[in-house]
């Protein structure tokens, strides 16, 4: 099976749109404020929406999406917390329907209620409500809920200990996933979600969280940011700050995905980081959509890149694409088990 582990609702229906700009109108007039019950989206139109992913799917040679919420939708520094949980809840219900119409294909991770200043224990509800009550298999995480500004804590401070300790409880996994920027100085898919990347990863060689989290797992996307291609810096600043090595310190809770949209950079992440902590990944409809005019196929088709890696035997080939993702999302290995004994009582 070829499982991506990164997958956006990017083709929403435009009735989510309307939805939400009647719900950032409000903010200047609150008796515009629209209800929840009035975002009406038929079965129908989301199987309709999510034609195009299973389109690439079908022509990639894919077959299961973990799909959450658009990225750059989240934006959590939008609005105040009230908005934010209503607009993550609105946003997870439809990733929900969306894998119960189509589960062979999709399986849900959402956004967090996040908001800037807002503790992360606020975040729990959610949380509980989206894997305990609407079988989710993980949550993205946006270590920046102020949007380019960095103006909480880092990542691996005591405020963020008791959505970690739920995440442990529940066995989930985040990956750490910026939103939109408001900062004009960061792009946000060139700029602001790959410095996000590469933060997460130095807060977290600077604290001691696996220590007290041992089961914790993070997925950093986009290839790690720059992590990969400066290694050697970071096993260096490791060393000096009297850190374990890498691999002690961090590879057994932090992974890394696939959204590599080059050749070389898939093998330089292969070469340097092991296969045990790198999942196949696409964030396909997101980043980057176009045609790659050297090799006349789309950027974001990276299945092509893993298949041209050189030196992988067929057991490191299913790591990447399965074995790995089931080992870090163990809740999805649970929903396909559940998936695959309903079909044989159905047949």
């Amino acid at each position: 099976m070829i499982i991506d582990i990164h997958g956006h609702y990017t083709t929403e229906p435009a009735a989510l749109g309307l939805f939400r700009d009647k719900q950032l109108a409000a903010l200047a007039d609150p008796t515009r404020k629209p209800a929840r019950s009035s975002l009406k989206i038929s079965d129908d139109e989301l199987v309709e929406s999510v034609q195009p992913q299973l389109k690439k799917q079908r022509e990639r040679g894919g077959d299961l999406t973990i799909f959450s919420p658009r990225a750059s939708g989240m934006a959590h520094h939008i609005g105040s917390k009230e908005i934010s949980a209503e607009w993550t809840a609105a946003s997870n219900d439809l990733i929900y329907r969306i894998c119960e119409l189509l589960p062979e294909n999709f399986a849900p991770v959402g956004q967090l209620p996040q908001f800037p200043g807002l503790s992360p224990a606020e975040c729990i509800p959610e949380l509980e409500r989206l894997v305990n009550e609407l079988g989710f298999v993980g949550v993205n995480l946006n270590p920046d809920p102020s949007g380019g500004h960095w103006a909480g804590e880092p990542i691996t401070h005591r405020s963020w200990y008791p959505l970690y300790e739920k995440l442990c409880e529940l066995e989930v996994p985040a990956m750490i996933h910026v939103s939109s920027s408001c900062n004009h100085n960061f792009h946000a898919t060139g700029a602001h979600y790959i410095n996000a990347d590469t933060t997460a990863f130095m807060q977290l060689i600077q604290g001691d969280l696996f220590k007290d989290f041992p089961t914790l797992k993070f997925i950093i996307p986009h290839g790690g940011g720059a992590v990969p291609y400066h290694w050697g810096r970071y096993r260096g600043l490791a060393q000096e700050m009297k850190r374990p090595t890498l691999d002690q310190h961090l590879l057994k809770n932090v992974f890394f995905d696939t959204c590599v949209y080059h050749q070389p950079g898939i093998d330089l992440l292969a070469r340097v980081i092991p296969v045990d902590n790198i999942l196949f990944a696409s964030e396909m409809l997101g980043a980057v959509k176009g045609i790659d005019p050297e090799t006349g196929h789309h950027f974001d088709d990276t299945k092509r890149y893993i298949d041209g890696l050189q030196g992988l035997d067929d057991e490191q080939r299913y790591k990447i694409f399965e074995g790995n993702a089931l080992r870090v999302y163990p809740r999805l290995a649970r929903r396909l088990e559940a998936l695959k004994a309903k079909k044989a009582v159905c047949a």
